[in-house]
């Protein structure tokens, strides 16, 4: 269950998502964040948001993220360096699951560098054409009230967009659940 959602532009990065902890029918407000910030040694935060699996969330937490070697391609060092570091940790940490020889992990939202990027349970990486993308199953809600937002040139700050992004998902989906965390990295000092 879940609803993640970020926003991108020339400015800043903004995540986030809900609290519900979903089993069958059970639902549980968890304290522990769907939505977070990894530092780098070098270079700028990164924002993460997940679905699948609150152990996922934990290990990706505690991930070292490799120092970037391609700085002028984001999508390249998510595909090269990022993932494998997260393969790797997924596997140490146990949650790695292999399917007909191929491996499976969860799905998350990387905010990277003023990029927004999706990791589906295969280990792609994709990036939308627009400068939001949500998962979990509030996504497709949220991402109906970004569009709606942006086709009639709805004027707020991009917290106040994931937010009702978020609320909307709420309201429409038994799986999402306040409070909502939301995180914003400024771009205007890591480029």
């Amino acid at each position: 269950m879940t609803c993640i959602v970020g926003w991108i532009d020339q400015n800043c990065m903004v995540m986030g998502g809900d609290s519900a902890g979903i089993g069958g029918y059970d639902v549980i407000i968890r304290k522990d964040p769907k939505v977070f910030t990894l530092s780098q040694s070098q270079g700028p935060d990164m924002l993460i948001g997940f679905t699948s699996s609150f152990r996922m969330g934990q290990l990706l937490m505690t991930l070292e993220v490799p120092t970037a070697q391609e700085e002028k391609k984001p999508f390249l060092f998510m595909v090269k360096q990022f993932i494998p570091a997260v393969r790797k940790l997924f596997q140490n940490g146990g949650f790695l699951k292999k399917e007909k020889e191929q491996e499976r992990g969860g799905t998350f939202l990387v905010g990277y560098r003023g990029r927004l990027f999706q990791v589906e349970d295969d280990f792609q990486v994709g990036e939308s054409r627009m400068p939001y993308d949500a998962v979990g199953c509030g996504a497709d809600f949220a991402l109906g009230a970004l569009r709606a937002m942006e086709q009639t040139g709805y004027k707020t700050s991009p917290e106040r967009k994931v937010l009702l992004a978020l609320q909307v998902a709420h309201t429409q989906s038994a799986g999402v659940r306040p409070p909502f965390k939301i995180l914003k990295v400024d771009l205007k000092n890591t480029k």
